[in-house]
């Protein structure tokens, strides 16, 4: 299944349902998906597997553990990434679970 960007300008609650959907479909249909989504906390709480893209060229494939502030950088570019890192550890732990 191919998902591109399904929690654009949606509130936090219902970007965390939609992407709660999108994992119990793939689970019970037995389907892999690709999700393009641009929000790094999110991804982290719902994905088992991180690629992320820089002028077209993969600069991170692998868990969304490893997404180190380092990481984020060659990704995005500079920003606080600590910030998005401890939110994730705080409230995404039950959703990780939860998609699995």
């Amino acid at each position: 299944m191919l998902v591109d960007e399904p929690t654009a300008s949606l509130d936090p609650k219902t970007s965390r349902q939609i992407m709660r959907l999108i994992t119990e479909l793939c689970r019970e249909r037995r389907l892999a998906a690709i999700i393009n989504i641009h929000d790094v906390a999110l991804a982290q709480m719902f994905v088992p597997r991180v690629v992320g893209l820089r002028f077209g060229e993969i600069v991170y494939d692998g868990l969304p553990t490893g997404l180190t502030p380092e990481k984020l950088t060659d990704i995005y570019g500079e920003e606080d990434w600590e910030a998005t890192i401890r939110k994730v550890e705080d409230e995404g732990e039950e959703e990780v679970e939860a998609a699995e």
